[in-house]
């Protein structure tokens, strides 16, 4: 079983074939899809499921707190699976792939107080950007 499909059941979360299809496709390292996509993979296995079953899965899975909604631009929201565990992302300028990264430190640790304005900090979220190695070569 696949990990966000264990933890969407450890939460008791009512598992419908087109919930499990949605949570199957989303699994995984680095996974960063948009609800089209996320649908078109969806209706690959299960052919009957709505573009609105996704969309509502997703915005379920984003509420329950195991999915998070990533926004790197002006582009497509992107779902990532991998809430549970803190991480940033490494975006590229070009091509828009996303990949996990987890430096090594305490991004609060480096926002001096006087630069917190007085504000109760629950959480940051940070995007390094650059160029894949794959548009690297191309270009």
């Amino acid at each position: 079983m696949s990990d966000l499909l264990e933890r969407l059941r450890g939460r008791g979360w009512r598992m419908t074939a087109q919930r499990r299809v949605v949570a199957e496709v989303l699994d995984g390292d680095h996974v960063h899809l948009t609800a089209d996509e996320v649908h078109a993979r969806a209706v690959a296995e299960l052919p009957e499921i709505s573009r609105a079953t996704v969309y509502n899965t997703l915005g379920e899975m984003v509420t329950l707190g195991e999915v998070i909604e990533v926004s790197t631009d002006r582009r497509a929201k992107r779902y990532d699976p991998n809430a549970h565990r803190p991480h940033h992302h490494l975006v590229c300028a070009t091509c828009g792939t996303i990949r996990d990264v987890h430096p090594a430190g305490d991004p609060l640790a480096d926002l001096p107080d006087g630069e917190r304005f007085g504000f109760t900090i629950s959480g940051v979220e940070m995007t390094y950007r650059g160029i894949c190695p794959n548009c690297a070569a191309a270009g």
